[in-house]
C-alpha cells in the first residue's frame, strides 16, 4: 500500500479512496452472488488496467474500494471503467438487475491518501529555498 510504484518514467505512490452507490440506492450487494460477482470483476478490470486493490468492501447499498494507481490513470477514468463494465456484466448475468438502464448513480466519493500529510509535504515544499 505504501510502496512507490516505478516505470521507465515515474515514481509515484497515488492510492485512491472511492465510495460510490447503486442508483436509487438500491440494496443489490444484500444478494451474495452479485457482491461475489462484482469484486471479481472489479479486481479482473483492477489487474488489466494495472491497479492494485489495497482493500473492496461492500455494503448493502454502497461499495468502498482503496485503490493504488499510476499516474497514467485520473479517478474518472478509474471510476468510468469500473462502473461501467460492472454495470454492464452484471445486469447481463443476473436478471433481476436487467431492468435497470444503468446500474450505478454517475457521482461518486474519491479521496486520495499517501505515506506522509499534506502538511509535511507542504513543509517540505517551503523549505526547499532554503536548503544548501
Amino acid at each position: 500500500m505504501n510502496e512507490y510504484r516505478r516505470t521507465n518514467t515515474t515514481v509515484s505512490l497515488i492510492n485512491y479512496h472511492f465510495v460510490f452507490c447503486p442508483r436509487y440506492r438500491r440494496k443489490i450487494f444484500l444478494d451474495s452472488k452479485v457482491e461475489k460477482r462484482f469484486i471479481e470483476l472489479v479486481h479482473e478490470i483492477c489487474e488489466d488496467l494495472k491497479i492494485n486493490v489495497v482493500a473492496l468492501e461492500c455494503d448493502k447499498d454502497h461499495t468502498h474500494m482503496f485503490l493504488n494507481a499510476l499516474p497514467i490513470r485520473s479517478p474518472a477514468d478509474i471510476m468510468a471503467k469500473i462502473k461501467g463494465v460492472t454495470s454492464r456484466k452484471l445486469r447481463e448475468e443476473f436478471p433481476h438487475l436487467q431492468h435497470l438502464p444503468s446500474l450505478w448513480t454517475r457521482s461518486y466519493f474519491v479521496s486520495t491518501a499517501g505515506n506522509v500529510s499534506s502538511e509535511t509535504i507542504k513543509r517540505y515544499v517551503e523549505q526547499q529555498k532554503t536548503r544548501g
